[in-house]
C-alpha cells in the first residue's frame, strides 16, 4: 500500500523539490499540496516542471483533510507547523516539520532565535532531530521528525568523526560555510535579486545566525567535552549549493585523518568521503541527495580542515525529509533518493 503524503505549503524551492522527489517515489502517493494564496491553481502552472508529473491543484490547508494521511510533510516559514502538528498527532498522521519549529529542545533558546513564542513546547522533547546519520533507530520509531537545516547537516556531518573519537579540541571549532541564493527561500527581496548576488560575494549574520544553537546542539551530543563554535555564513552567487570548510585543532597530530572518516562513514549511503587531498565541488551533488566530504591537514599538521558539499535543497532540505519519512515507514532507506547528480 502506498504512502499518503500531504504538503503544507509547497509553493517554495523546498517544496517543489519535495514535490519532484515524492513524485519519483515508488512506494508514494501525493494526496494533497496545499497553499493559501494559490488555493484553486493547478501545481503545474506555478512549476512547469512538474507538468504530466504531479497533477493536482493547491488547496487552503484543512486540517481535517491532512489528517486522512499518512505524512504531512511541512515546507512552510518557522512557526506554521507547530499550529497543526498536535492535532495530526492525536489523529495517528505523522510529520515531518522542514522548518525550524521542533530543532531546538529548549524552548527559551528556540524563542529567543526565532522571535515568537512557541505554541506546544511539550511536543519538543519527543520530536526527532532527523539526522538519520545520528539518530536513525529514534527517527524509525518516531512520529513526529524535525528535518536539520542546510548548515547544520553540512558542519555536523562533517565534524562528527573527529567528535566521536575525542580527536580534536573542543573549544574553538570554526565552520566557514557558503551557500547559494535558494538558500534565502522563495520571496521577493532585494538582497536576492540578480543584480545584488551576481559577480559578488559576502558574509552575513557574523554576529549570530539561527542555524548556530541547531548546530551547537548536535554538536554537544556528539561530544564528550562542551563544544565552542564560531559559525560565519557567506552568501555566494549560484543557485544551489552548500560548501563548509572546517577548522579543528588535533590532539594528536599523527592521527590518521582519513581513516577515521572512511571508518565512520562506509555504511553510510548518502555520505561520501573522498580520496584524502581531494577537493569536493558543489556541482557535484546538484540534485542529489550526497554529502561529499574531504580531509586536509594544514601544514602545522596540527589544524585539519574539512571541506563538505551537499545541494541545500535535497540533503540539506527535502532528500533529507524522504530519507526520514523511509525510516519511518519502514521502507529501504535510499528509495527514491539514488539518483546521480546533474552536471553541468
Amino acid at each position: 500500500m502506498a504512502i499518503k503524503a500531504g504538503i503544507v505549503g509547497a509553493t517554495g524551492y523546498t517544496g517543489v523539490e519535495l514535490l519532484r522527489l515524492l513524485a519519483a517515489h515508488p512506494q508514494v502517493e501525493i494526496a494533497l499540496i496545499t497553499s493559501r494564496a494559490l488555493a484553486g491553481q493547478a501545481v503545474s502552472d506555478l512549476f512547469p516542471s512538474l507538468r504530466g508529473v504531479v497533477d493536482l491543484h493547491f488547496s487552503v490547508p484543512d486540517p481535517v483533510q491532512l489528517s486522512t494521511c499518512d505524512v504531512v510533510f511541512f515546507a512552510t516559514p518557522n512557526g506554521v507547523a507547530m499550529q497543526y502538528v498536535p492535532k495530526l498527532l492525536e489523529a495517528g498522521v505523522k510529520v515531518i516539520d522542514l522548518a525550524a519549529d521542533f530543532r531546538i529542545r529548549d524552548v527559551a533558546v528556540w524563542e529567543q532565535w526565532y522571535g515568537q513564542a512557541h505554541s506546544c513546547p511539550q511536543l519538543l522533547s519527543e520530536a526527532v532531530y532527523g539526522l538519520p546519520e545520528t539518530h536513525r533507530q529514534q527517527i524509525r520509531e518516531a512520529r513526529l521528525v524535525a528535518n536539520p537545516g542546510c548548515y547544520p547537516t553540512a558542519v555536523q556531518l562533517g565534524f562528527l568523526p573527529l567528535l566521536e573519537q575525542a580527536a580534536v579540541e573542543t573549544g574553538a571549532l570554526i565552520a566557514d560555510c557558503k551557500s547559494g541564493v535558494s538558500g534565502a527561500g522563495r520571496k521577493a527581496a532585494v538582497s536576492g535579486l540578480l543584480c545584488e548576488t551576481s559577480e559578488s560575494f559576502k558574509a552575513y549574520a557574523v554576529s549570530g545566525h539561527r542555524h548556530w544553537p541547531e548546530i551547537c546542539q548536535g554538536l554537544d551530543e556528539m561530544s564528550e567535552q562542551a563544544v565552542g563554535l564560531t559559525f560565519v555564513p557567506h552568501l555566494v552567487p549560484m543557485i544551489r549549493g552548500i560548501h563548509a570548510t572546517l577548522y579543528a585543532r588535533l590532539k594528536d597530530p599523527g592521527l590518521d585523518v582519513q581513516s577515521v572518516f572512511e571508518e565512520c562513514y562506509q555504511e553510510e549511503p548518502f555520505v561520501d568521503v573522498m580520496p584524502q587531498g581531494s577537493h569536493p565541488e558543489t556541482r557535484s551533488v546538484h540534485g542529489a541527495n550526497v554529502c561529499r566530504m574531504a580531509c586536509h591537514l594544514a601544514p602545522d599538521q596540527r589544524t585539519v580542515v574539512i571541506l563538505v558539499v551537499e545541494d541545500n535543497l535535497v540533503k540539506g532540505a527535502a532528500g533529507q525529509a524522504v530519507q526520514n519519512m523511509n525510516l519511518m515507514f519502514a521502507v529501504e532507506e535510499s528509495t527514491g533518493l539514488t539518483g546521480a547528480a546533474v552536471t553541468p
